[in-house]
């Protein structure tokens, strides 16, 4: 039988296409809340770095009572790189709201997380946002979504209800062309066509552990929705890891989904989204099931890892001034409490004394990991990114990618000249809307590494790219690396206006007058592609002569700045990113001059 008092429903989308900014409407209006928890904007990005970036990095549930049934809603993250978050928490839900930008239309994650949400089986509903954008085209967009839906073999797809909504604006309607109302359609849509989840309230207990939380006070919070039973605290149950292993152990507290938070209850059943303490022991994709009758449910794949980088500890002279977490076991310990909540993260040894192999989505995904260290007190230095290649029939394969460009029509001849040189293959080029074009390219993955700044740079900052994993294909050939070389300080000390001025005649400047800086840093990049090594600390001579106008003027342009990613794109082989709670550093890994001539890495 199926359950006509809740709705479990996820919500997912591409990046910047509203999902969050929607939640905050169907908050604000469900009539359930006070206006003291409904302050600001994204409600539901508390993470401080999701607020900054303006992205959503890990997924969330709320609940919203309405007409008596409760609306479990899933926030999921729109960046193709946190597809693990995607992955594991559809399973959750029975019905998905598709939510497309009326402008943009479908993009490369609306097509990934479509594919995971019809894979499980979701019924889908069409929400087409921002139809109040001046440049939308709702109903374009519209069959471009039900085509894409066909395209993936959904079934019925012209049957698939949909809606126009904004969530800025706070509305939903079923014509087009509404400017104004309120976001309760779309609520009233969700429950005519989203089913209540099947219940069987009288089989053994199942349970999926789809996500891992910290608490100081109760230690491991184990959510998942119940598939079949009930469960209650004080419960003994037997927890099915992977590997056919059953470990007993005993429920502490079982909570529900309760508005923004959680409440305490004596029983769940079949169908809910629960919170579950007192299983120090679970991990994600285990099954949380009755002793006498243990069976477990089929655990959640999650797509392989495609990137990865070496962290290992600071070893600059400037390591310790700053961060409270040094050594390798400080690093081990994070790693792997990491593993225990983020799926799509690997962690092993690396060949390397006091390194790491961590393996991720994407550049994001790892840097999302490195910044939450950092902020946390962490001090580590991180090689260069690299793909993960593996071997099929004798032959080495990497990653490929879909990247999709949209660019000034101007630009698009310089745009495929640079994707071109990095080995992509120009698989679609089309006009897009106003006076910009649409380009799609099949790219290596290690192609995307340091792309998006110079398509920035060629585009004047009008270039928009996004790109998902697509397949693993044959090892294309080499990539052109970053053409430059770079200042390396010869010597430790605070840099000088004179000196940096002598040096900018030849270079860009990484760094600013009286910044630190020690043997092996790199301070700025060369004009020419060898490396030099340079003295950034050289005061002028006095004397006591002295004539007016003879002296000249230092004036120096503002050294470039560099943002984690950046920075990680910028890196070599042979040079490392120092991380520290209040700096980012490029360095050589060797730094004496010596030792870098014995181990030449660059390349």
């Amino acid at each position: 039988m199926r359950r006509t008092d809740i709705r479990n429903i996820a919500i997912i989308a591409h990046v910047d296409h509203g999902k969050t900014t929607l939640v905050d409407s169907l908050l604000r209006q469900g009539g359930q809340f006070r206006d003291s928890q409904l302050v600001g904007d994204c409600i539901l990005d508390s993470n401080d770095l999701e607020r900054e970036r303006g992205i959503t990095i890990l997924s969330k549930n709320i609940a919203i009572p309405y007409k008596g049934v409760k609306i479990n809603v899933i926030d999921t993250p729109g960046h193709a790189d946190f597809g693990g978050e995607v992955e594991r928490v559809l399973r959750m839900a029975d019905g998905a709201l598709i939510l497309v930008d009326a402008f943009e239309g479908p993009r490369p994650q609306t097509r990934f997380v479509l594919t995971k949400a019809l894979e499980v089986g979701l019924r889908p509903i069409i929400v087409i946002n921002k139809i109040d954008r001046p440049d939308c085209r709702p109903d374009d967009v519209l069959l471009e979504t039900v085509h894409l839906m066909e395209e993936l073999g959904a079934e019925d797809s012209l049957e698939i209800p949909y809606i126009y909504a904004s969530g800025r604006a706070g509305f939903a309607s079923h014509d087009s062309e509404a400017r104004d109302g309120n976001i309760l359609p779309l609520l009233d849509l969700i429950l005519e066509h989203v089913p209540g989840p099947v219940a069987n309230v009288e089989a053994p207990l199942q349970m999926a552990v789809t996500s891992i939380q910290w608490s100081e006070f109760v230690g491991r919070i184990c959510i998942g929705r119940v598939t079949n039973g009930v469960v209650r605290p004080g419960m003994n149950v037997a927890l099915m890891k992977a590997g056919g292993n059953v470990v007993k152990s005993s429920i502490e507290g079982v909570e529900i989904f309760d508005k923004l938070g959680r409440a305490k209850t004596d029983e769940a059943g079949a169908g809910d989204i629960v919170a579950l303490t007192g299983l120090a022991n679970a991990e994600i994709g285990d099954t949380i099931a009755s002793v006498d009758n243990p069976v477990a449910l089929p655990r959640t794949s999650v797509d392989e890892p495609t990137l990865s980088m070496v962290f290992t500890i600071n070893s600059s002279p400037f390591s310790g001034k700053s961060g409270k977490f040094l050594t390798s076991r400080h690093l081990r310990d994070r790693l792997q409490r990491e593993l225990e909540s983020n799926v799509a993260l690997r962690v092993e040894e690396a060949d390397a004394k006091e390194a790491f192999k961590v393996s991720g989505r994407g550049l994001l995904h790892l840097s999302i990991l490195i910044e939450t260290m950092r902020r946390e007190g962490y001090e580590l230095s991180v090689g260069k990114p690299e793909v993960i290649r593996r071997q099929v029939d004798g032959k080495w394969q990497e990653p490929f990618e879909i990247l999709e460009i949209e660019v000034p029509s101007t630009d698009v001849g310089t745009v495929i000249e640079i994707v071109s040189a990095r080995k992509g293959q120009l698989q679609e080029l089309k006009a897009g809307t106003g006076t910009h074009s649409h380009v799609q390219f099949l790219i290596p993955a290690r192609g995307l590494i340091g792309l998006r700044t110079r398509l920035l740079n060629a585009s004047k900052g009008e270039a928009v790219m996004n790109h998902r994993f697509e397949c693993y294909a044959e090892l294309e050939g080499e990539i052109p690396r970053r053409k430059n070389g770079v200042l390396i300080s010869q010597i430790q000390g605070k840099a000088t206006a004179y000196a940096l001025w002598k040096l900018s005649e030849r270079a860009d400047l990484l760094i600013a007058p009286g910044t630190d800086v020690y043997e092996g840093m790199i301070v700025g990049e060369n004009s020419r592609d060898n490396d030099l090594v340079v003295n950034p600390v050289r005061e002028k001579k006095l004397t006591n002569v002295r004539a007016s106008g003879s002296d000249d003027n230092i004036v120096l342009e503002p050294p470039r700045a560099m943002s984690l990613e950046m920075a990680l794109e910028y890196i070599e082989a042979d040079e490392y990113l120092e991380v520290t709670p209040d700096s980012l550093r490029l360095r050589k890994i060797w730094l004496k001059e010596t030792d870098r001539k014995r181990n030449p890495l660059r390349g």
